[in-house]
């Protein structure tokens, strides 16, 4: 009964873990980290300071682009980026804002 029990409440408590995840966040997050490198926002002219490195609006639109591929990719370290290291409630809000960009 108390398996059960802590089963049910752990299952109850999942969604306040993925509520945490706040898109104006994230988007404070990619003006302050990101934006020196790659165009952050919505307009599909822009283009990134860093001519390799790709406009967020185009990974939010890629079909491969889903939380967890974000969550993965922003927790590796990458040979062309700096190694950020972010707190996951970071991670939850940046992959929320660059989602939100391709309407996911």
């Amino acid at each position: 009964m108390r398996m059960a029990l802590s089963l049910a409440l752990g299952l109850i408590a999942a969604p306040a873990i993925a509520a945490s995840a706040d898109p104006t966040t994230g988007e404070k997050i990619v003006k302050a980290e990101c934006a020196s490198c790659h165009a952050i926002g919505r307009d599909a002219e822009a283009k990134s300071p860093d001519p390799k490195a790709p406009r967020f609006i185009d990974v939010a639109k890629m079909p491969s682009t889903t939380e967890l591929s974000l969550k993965v990719f922003l927790r590796s370290s990458h040979k062309n980026m700096p190694n950020f290291i972010l707190a996951p409630e970071e991670i939850d809000s940046l992959a929320s804002y660059i989602l939100a960009l391709g309407g996911k």
